[in-house]
Protein backbone atom coordinates (compact mmCIF):
# COMPACT_ATOMS: atom_id res chain seq x y z
CA UNK A 1 0.00 0.00 0.00
CA UNK A 2 2.54 2.45 1.02
CA UNK A 3 4.68 1.80 -2.22
CA UNK A 4 1.12 2.48 -4.63
CA UNK A 5 0.88 6.02 -2.67
CA UNK A 6 4.63 6.80 -3.18
CA UNK A 7 4.21 5.99 -6.78
CA UNK A 8 1.02 7.94 -7.26
CA UNK A 9 2.98 10.55 -5.26
CA UNK A 10 5.60 10.60 -7.66
CA UNK A 11 3.65 10.43 -10.73
CA UNK A 12 1.81 13.47 -9.50
CA UNK A 13 4.92 15.40 -8.73
CA UNK A 14 5.82 15.33 -12.40
CA UNK A 15 2.95 15.61 -14.25
CA UNK A 16 2.99 19.00 -12.28
CA UNK A 17 6.26 20.36 -12.80
CA UNK A 18 5.69 19.53 -16.54
CA UNK A 19 2.47 21.33 -16.55
CA UNK A 20 4.16 24.17 -14.95
CA UNK A 21 7.19 24.48 -17.18
CA UNK A 22 4.49 24.52 -20.43
CA UNK A 23 2.62 27.03 -18.96
CA UNK A 24 5.57 29.24 -17.84
CA UNK A 25 7.21 29.23 -21.17
CA UNK A 26 4.33 30.84 -22.82
CA UNK A 27 4.25 33.82 -20.48
CA UNK A 28 8.13 34.65 -21.75
CA UNK A 29 7.18 34.80 -25.61
CA UNK A 30 4.59 36.51 -25.22
CA UNK A 31 6.13 39.59 -23.37
CA UNK A 32 9.09 39.14 -25.72
CA UNK A 33 7.17 39.84 -28.56
CA UNK A 34 5.20 42.85 -27.25
CA UNK A 35 7.81 43.89 -25.47
CA UNK A 36 10.00 43.87 -29.15
CA UNK A 37 7.19 45.66 -30.65
CA UNK A 38 6.90 48.14 -27.70
CA UNK A 39 10.47 49.06 -27.79
CA UNK A 40 11.60 49.12 -31.26
CA UNK A 41 12.01 52.59 -31.60
CA UNK A 42 14.38 52.66 -28.12
CA UNK A 43 17.29 54.65 -28.14
CA UNK A 44 18.50 52.08 -25.58
CA UNK A 45 16.96 48.78 -26.69
CA UNK A 46 18.49 46.33 -24.32
CA UNK A 47 17.34 48.49 -21.38
CA UNK A 48 13.43 48.93 -22.38
CA UNK A 49 13.19 45.65 -23.41
CA UNK A 50 14.71 44.63 -19.70
CA UNK A 51 12.15 47.25 -18.05
CA UNK A 52 9.63 45.98 -20.06
CA UNK A 53 9.88 42.56 -19.32
CA UNK A 54 9.91 42.91 -15.65
CA UNK A 55 6.47 44.58 -16.22
CA UNK A 56 5.08 42.20 -18.98
CA UNK A 57 5.32 39.80 -16.18
CA UNK A 58 3.98 41.29 -13.07
CA UNK A 59 1.28 42.64 -15.40
CA UNK A 60 0.56 39.98 -17.62
CA UNK A 61 0.18 43.14 -19.96
CA UNK A 62 2.08 46.18 -22.79
CA UNK A 63 0.33 48.43 -24.07
CA UNK A 64 -0.46 48.87 -27.90
CA UNK A 65 2.42 51.27 -29.97
CA UNK A 66 5.98 51.78 -29.24
CA UNK A 67 5.10 54.86 -27.20
CA UNK A 68 1.79 56.15 -24.60
CA UNK A 69 -1.38 54.66 -24.71
CA UNK A 70 -0.69 53.23 -20.66
CA UNK A 71 -3.97 53.32 -19.89
CA UNK A 72 -4.98 50.39 -21.57
CA UNK A 73 -2.26 48.71 -19.10
CA UNK A 74 -3.36 50.54 -15.58
CA UNK A 75 -0.70 48.01 -13.74
CA UNK A 76 1.26 48.37 -16.43
CA UNK A 77 1.27 52.21 -16.38
CA UNK A 78 1.30 52.74 -12.14
CA UNK A 79 4.40 50.95 -11.61
CA UNK A 80 7.03 53.03 -10.12
CA UNK A 81 11.00 53.00 -10.06
CA UNK A 82 12.50 53.87 -6.36
CA UNK A 83 12.63 57.65 -7.89
CA UNK A 84 9.03 57.90 -8.43
CA UNK A 85 9.24 58.01 -12.21
CA UNK A 86 7.58 55.30 -14.06
CA UNK A 87 9.24 52.05 -14.24
CA UNK A 88 7.89 50.65 -17.26
CA UNK A 89 9.05 51.83 -21.21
Amino acid sequence: MKCWIATLLLVTLILGSAFLESTEATYPSFCDSKCGERCSKAGLKKRCIKYCGICCAACNCVPSGTYGNKSECPCYRDKLNSKGKSKCP
